[in-house]
């Protein structure tokens, strides 16, 4: 089979310079195209020189469309707008899309979940095989520890991130009420302020920190009578996020169209 040809939005970005590196390094991968928005400094730039590389010839543009006729999937890590706008792209192309993108909202979500009829969508709020390994972890205590036990996920991200609570917590949060058997939204806690109140049983607390240059720090703490157990990551370096998005695309590439999430890829 001949290499896989993969598109990389954000190309610029931190995680988009760390994806360009990995397709590099990764057997039965290949850049076709590097994309960025619209007024970007690095637009017109060498994506190997961006991503450390040397010249590898990918000037990164922004005609994602274009890019398609050429290629089998994106790979993207932006923002949601941006996402959505590729999710469609690839709809019309029947092609392979990879979402690391957080942050939607319920009509981005429904927007992407309509592409998915036309494209093969991997979508999550990590990557990382390591953090898909623990939430199915996070559901599976959630299902023996019953409501005796308080569920608070903390995370912690560097300085520059915008969403929160970040995508993996509510993924841990998700996995937790799955294995409660009970709806998130009615039984989350954001955040607490001031006089808060007596904790409410049954419900998931999370809590978000920033600061410094932090990759993704993420505990799930089931705090029962006199007793606490803690599942945690920690992420040091972005190639994590990378690797397991990459491997999602080559899954992918046999996959019919639908929208799949990185337990499908690891089968769990």
């Amino acid at each position: 089979m001949s290499d896989m040809r993969l598109i990389v939005a954000g190309a610029g970005g931190r995680m988009g310079r760390t994806l360009v590196k990995t397709i590099a390094e990764t057997p039965g991968l290949t850049l076709a195209g590097a994309v960025e928005a619209a007024g970007a400094s690095m637009l017109g730039q060498d994506a190997g020189v961006l991503a450390g590389l040397g010249a590898n010839g990918v000037t990164v543009g922004t005609d994602v469309k274009a890019l398609l006729a050429n290629a089998d999937g994106i790979i993207d890590f932006t923002v949601p707008a941006a996402t959505v706008d590729c999710a469609m792209s690839a709809a019309g192309r029947g092609a392979v899309h990879i979402i690391g993108t957080t942050g939607f909202s319920s009509e981005d979500e429904a927007r992407i979940a309509e592409a998915a009829r036309r494209a093969v969508i991997v979508k999550s709020g990590n990557m990382s095989l390591g953090v898909n390994l623990l939430a199915a972890l996070v559901k599976q205590v959630a299902q023996k520890l019953d409501d005796d036990f308080d569920i608070e996920i903390v995370e912690m991200h560097h300085n520059k991130k915008v969403d929160a609570p970040s995508g993996t917590a509510l993924m841990f949060g998700r996995a937790a009420a799955e294995g409660r058997g009970v709806d998130l939204k009615q039984h989350t806690i954001p955040a607490r302020e001031g006089h808060a109140g007596a904790r409410a049983r049954g419900n998931i607390g999370f809590a978000a920190l920033r600061g410094g240059t932090v990759v993704g720090d993420h505990s799930v703490i089931f705090a029962g009578p006199a007793e606490r157990v803690e599942l945690v990551h920690k992420a040091e370096d972005r190639m994590i996020f990378a690797r397991g998005a990459l491997k999602a695309a080559l899954w992918a590439r046999g996959q019919r169209p639908g929208l799949y999430s990185m337990a499908d890829v690891l089968g769990i």
